[in-house]
């Protein structure tokens, strides 16, 4: 077995271990907190269940629980009879609830909302680990810096049109400080608060406010953004600016004989700013066949080197870093974050003016093809994404919709006021109904998932294609 086939095999198996563990881990959490709540309350628990449908293999524990892994991996549950009937989702319960003693209220909001409780805990727990190693982050999105405006961008139909970023005026250099009125941080947050945008103008035209910072002045920029890209989500088209970092020097080559060093922070060619990949890209060649002035920072001081590529088409023996950055984002900081962000999007869902729909929406196809790729860029990503995943859980189960655990408490607090629990047949019928909305929903979202993926793995080959060398035609046949 040759070392890379071997490097390959062992990358799978730990991207399925990583897989496995947090997503598999992040609904087991859910159902453990019920569980446990419901053990220490005095509640019966008749079985639990990681998944839907028949099991794969299942057991009985000592304490009279039926244990089991189902064949549907889109969730899991604990069947309390005593609690909710959910007949047609967990099966019919063997218990005679006649038989069982009647739980209170607070035993009823206690069971319910411990799912979503465990998630925020095991999410906060992992939010400590990464707020240890690390999270990463490409430099050249965590900066708000304009670095380059693009002349064109292409709308829904395909068609190149003015970028809306050079109609509203935006220059190089502008700080981007907020989006809409809310603060921004980042490159990821300026493209996250662009795309669950709802704003209009009076004449009907899609607007987002930028607050910027030009100088010593500060702006309101009305932008008309447009519906671009392959999800048709809103852009305005512009780069910010990233950090050109050194990563690699072949010895023997211009770069080497130039005096760059891995490190150093590339700042200027010939005297220009250089801000953007495509930037250094094009400056580098277009200087090709002449000496090269380059700028770095090494050590927080400036020096100018002279990269001798007067080879035409030569290699000049430079390789960049990846850009990426580790910030160390405080536990709290990272579950609020995670909370902002799952409420922003419920609001962009629900708002009729906002150009966010389901389609924009993972399921549970979408979130195992989101873990693998999260999982293949390291261990620090892939936990990220676990915390995003788990408050997402959270909120989502505790929102007062049937058959979700905010629904159950919504049926028990009802009849906590009514003074009588609603009627059984209410209950099954409400549960029924919003069980076909809910699978129906799943199913809708997993078609736009498998469309995403198919549509990746096909831009990804194309890619590859492009970058493969071209094959030598094969000798005339004698």
């Amino acid at each position: 077995m040759s070392s890379d086939l071997l490097q390959t095999l062992l990358t799978n198996v730990w991207v399925a271990f990583l897989v496995v563990l947090l997503f598999g881990g992040s609904i087991f959490v859910h159902e453990l907190g019920h569980f446990l709540a419901a053990r220490k309350r005095g509640a019966h628990v008749e079985r639990f269940s990681i998944g839907f449908g028949p099991p794969i293999f299942s057991w009985r524990g000592k304490d009279g629980v039926e244990y089991r892994v189902s064949w549907f991996p889109l969730g899991g549950y604990v069947l309390l009879p005593q609690l909710a009937d959910l007949g047609p989702i967990e099966g019919e319960s063997q218990s005679d609830v006649s038989k069982l003693p009647p739980v209170s209220y607070a035993t009823k909001m206690i069971v319910f909302a411990a799912g979503a409780a465990f998630n925020v805990l095991f999410a906060f727990l992992l939010a400590c680990i990464v707020w240890i190693i690390g999270q990463p982050a490409a430099t050249g999105f965590t900066s708000t810096t304009i670095a380059e405006i693009s002349p064109t961008i292409k709308d829904a139909s395909g068609k190149d049109v003015v970028s809306p970023a050079v109609k509203a005026g935006l220059k190089s250099g502008d700080i981007i400080i907020k989006v809409d009125g809310d603060e921004v941080a980042t490159f990821a947050d300026i493209v996250e608060h662009l795309a669950l945008s709802s704003g209009w103008n009076k004449q009907g035209e899609r607007q987002t406010v930028f607050t910027i910072k030009r100088g010593k002045e500060t702006l309101e920029v009305p932008i008309l953004p447009i519906l671009s890209g392959d999800e048709n989500v809103r852009k305005v088209g512009f780069s910010t600016v990233a950090k050109l970092l050194v990563g690699r020097v072949t010895p023997g080559s211009a770069a080497e004989k130039a005096g760059l060093r891995p490190d150093d922070l590339i700042t200027a060619i010939n005297g220009t700013a250089t801000l953007t990949y495509p930037q250094l890209a094009e400056a580098l060649k277009s200087g090709q066949g002449t000496p090269v002035q380059i700028t770095v920072l090494r050590a927080n001081a400036a020096q100018t080197l002279v990269l001798d590529a007067t080879t035409k088409g030569m290699d000049v023996g430079l390789a960049l870093k990846s850009g990426v950055t580790y910030v160390h984002p405080t536990p709290l900081d990272q579950i609020t974050d995670c909370v902002v962000k799952t409420f922003r999007t419920l609001w962009a869902l629900i708002n009729p003016r906002s150009d966010i729909g389901l389609s924009h929406l993972s399921g549970p196809i979408g979130i195992i093809d989101n873990f693998v790729a999260v999982s293949r860029a390291g261990l620090p990503l892939a936990l990220w994404f676990t915390i995003l995943v788990n408050v997402n859980l959270a909120v989502f189960n505790l929102l007062p919709i049937p058959v979700l655990d905010g629904g159950q408490m919504l049926f028990a607090t009802i009849g906590r006021l009514r003074g009588r629990p609603l009627p059984g047949n209410f209950i099954m019928t409400a549960q029924s109904t919003f069980l076909v909305l809910l699978f129906s929903m799943v199913l809708y979202v997993s078609f736009f998932d498998v469309r995403r993926i198919v549509r990746d793995v096909k831009d990804q080959r194309a890619a590859e294609a492009a970058a493969a060398p071209a094959q030598p035609a094969p000798p005339p046949a004698k």
